[in-house]
Order: structure tokens, then sequence, then C-alpha cells
């Protein structure tokens, strides 16, 4: 039996409560874990051969959270493994802590940030807007697990491959008013991602339906400012830039989507052309 502990506080009178304990003990309800686990390369030796050339061996992944999790991705702030919860295709992700920081202050960190993913994920599916549901956070081993959306791609790797097979590029325009909808919904409900990019969206299967969920909200946070809704579109626009090129009109049909459909967009935009102001006077000055 785990003991049951807040993950989020509660909004609008609702409240989660997530599991927590020690992670082992969720194994004996669980079914078969799916793939093997994520294998870490094996460190280098101290000092190569007979040049005397000290190498310095990368850090192995950390163990997964669970046994049974296969390791998909080692990302800075996060591990992310695949498998099986309590019988459901999952996705785990494990905080890796930072060494430089004082051991308290990581734990607090780690533990507000964890709550505060979880909130946004809850905001967000309340007021309908698709995101991965929310199984269990564990503070002791510092991961979350999410549902997993089995079968999708990424936004990302979606526009690359319309782009490379040469075939019309029209559909994108399409995809791009979506994706300006859903932002332009969230950012109404006051939640900011943090980390917008073509990579933190994904299209369900199959992707001609356009059925985008917002993924990764591991920097989100709450907040009604035109300021920060500003920033979160700059973020988005740069990524747009530096991995899509020649998506100029896809980012403009998005903003054009974007401040039909929100609420609360005339402030937003405004914002939004001042931040890419300093960031051209940054780019200036160097």
């Amino acid at each position: 039996r785990l003991p049951v502990m807040a993950a989020a506080q509660a909004e609008a009178g609702g409240a989660l409560s997530v599991a927590a304990g020690a992670a082992g003990a969720a194994m004996g309800d669980m079914g078969p874990a799916v793939g093997d686990m994520g294998a870490a390369a094996p460190a280098m030796d101290g000092a190569e051969g007979g040049a005397g050339v000290a190498v310095v061996a990368e850090e192995p992944p950390a163990p997964p959270p669970l046994p049974g999790l296969r390791l998909v991705q080692q990302g800075a702030e996060a591990h992310v493994y695949r498998g099986l919860f309590l019988g459901r295709a999952a996705v785990a992700k494990l905080r890796v802590p930072k060494r430089y920081r004082h051991p308290a202050l990581e734990e607090r960190l780690s533990r507000r940030r964890m709550a505060q993913e979880a909130r946004s994920l809850l905001r967000c599916r309340r007021a309908g807007i698709p995101a991965p549901a929310v199984y269990f956070v564990d503070y002791v081993t510092n991961s979350i697990y999410l549902e997993d959306i089995v079968d999708s791609v990424t936004v990302q790797d979606h526009i690359y491959s319309v782009q490379k097979s040469g075939n019309d590029t029209s559909g994108l325009h399409k995809l791009a008013e979506k994706m300006g909808e859903l932002l332009a919904r969230m950012h109404d409900e006051d939640i900011i991602h943090g980390d917008l990019t073509t990579a933190n969206l994904l299209l369900r299967p199959p992707t001609e339906k356009l059925d985008l969920v917002l993924i990764d909200f591991g920097l989100s946070f709450i907040s009604g400012l035109p300021e920060d809704k500003g920033v979160d579109l700059y973020v988005l626009e740069k990524a747009f830039i530096s991995t899509h090129p020649d998506t100029e009109s896809m980012f403009k049909a998005l903003l054009k989507t974007y401040a039909a459909t929100s609420k609360k967009s005339g402030p937003v935009i405004k914002k939004l052309d001042e931040v890419r102001l300093r960031g051209r006077k940054r780019s200036m000055i160097g």
C-alpha cells in the first residue's frame, strides 16, 4: 500500500492526491514492463593509452525509478523513461539533481518544480487543453509518472518529414493555426509553459487529424502577466527560426490564429513586439 500525499495544491476547489513512498512498492501491482532498461554506456578509463592524457568519463544515466522502465531520453533537467505503471503505458521523468547546489536547496527546488508541473498539467486538463494525465508523483525518487501518448510524433519531426518529402506544405499552415488556437487557450488559463518548442508538442495518430498534445511542463508556472505570455511566444518563435528554416509564414499563421482566439491577445502581442525589440538590441550589442 502506498501512502497518499498531496502533489499539487487545489485549483478551483479540487485537489490532487498522489502516492509517494518507496517506488519499488508499486511493482507488486504492475504488469510486465515494456522493453529492456536503457543500457548505460560503460565508463572510460581514467587515462588513455601511453599518451598519458586524462579522459573524463561521462556520468552514466541514473537508474530507472522503477525496475523494467527503459531510458528513452537523457536531458539536462531530467531523464525520461518509458514502460508500464500499474498496467498503463506511462512515461517517467526523473529529475536530475544539480551537484553544485546545497542538498537541502536542491530537494526544496525539485519538490517545487514537480508540484508546479503537476499543477499546470491538471489545470490544462480541467480546461479541456490536451495534456498527459498525471499518474503518480514520487518525492522520494524525484520522479513523476505521466500518461504515454502512444504512437505520437513530435510536431518537430512532422514538419521535417513534410518538408523533406517535397509534398504540398499547405497542411503545415493548418497545423500552425491549430497550434495558435491551443496556445491561446493555454494562456487564457494563465498557464505559462516556459519551454515552448515544436519538440514539446505531439501529434496523435493519424497525423492528418492534427490532434495536438502539449507536453513537458517542467519549467511551467502560473501567471496572468502579458510579459510572461509574450516571452512564451518569443521562445517558440526563436525555436521556429532556428529549427525550421523557411517557416516564417507558419509562425505568422500561428500568431494570427492566437490573436483571433485569445481573449487577452492584445497586450500579449504588444509585449511580444517589445521582447523582439529587446532581443534584437542584445544581438547588436553582443
